[in-house]
């Protein structure tokens, strides 16, 4: 069977056979990306799961992309794809290290709970190394809560 890949919505999501994907690059520490990268995400989970699982989705995205941004001196790349209530949310970059999540202290200002709250509210999250770099993600299942 052939599968028929269609070009969806303006932010870049695209819907392939039974499955929809959001594709982003994102620029070397272009925090405006962060937004745009929320935005579109809100567009390609309009029909997605219980009310609420897209804010969850799009605060950890946020945090994952920011990661990203702030921690390496290169571009990184966005991939979110939906498959029926399961989202699951990638993003690569070059960096070798993996990340590690840390208790926020209270003095720190905001940083520090970006990782802490992915392993909070995601139902499975982890990074796995690459030739070069690494991925950082997530899955959330829409039917849950």
């Amino acid at each position: 069977m052939r599968r028929h890949a269609q070009e969806g919505t303006a932010g870049g999501a695209m819907v392939v056979g039974d499955h929809a994907r959001l594709r982003r690059r994102l620029g070397c520490s272009d925090l405006r990306a962060v937004p745009e990268v929320r935005r579109s995400l809100r567009e390609l989970l309009t029909h997605w799961g219980k009310p609420g699982s897209s804010d969850v989705a799009e605060l950890l995205t946020s945090e994952i992309v920011t990661n990203a941004l702030v921690h390496t001196d290169d571009d990184a790349v966005l991939t979110a794809t939906v498959r029926g209530h399961r989202l699951r949310v990638e993003v690569r970059d070059s960096v070798a290290h993996g990340p590690r999540p840390r208790v926020p202290d209270a003095d720190d200002g905001t940083g520090g709970r970006g990782l802490f709250l992915v392993q909070a509210l995601a139902d499975t999250w982890g990074v796995r190394a690459l030739g070069v770099g690494k991925v950082v993600w997530f899955e959330l299942d829409g039917e849950r809560t």
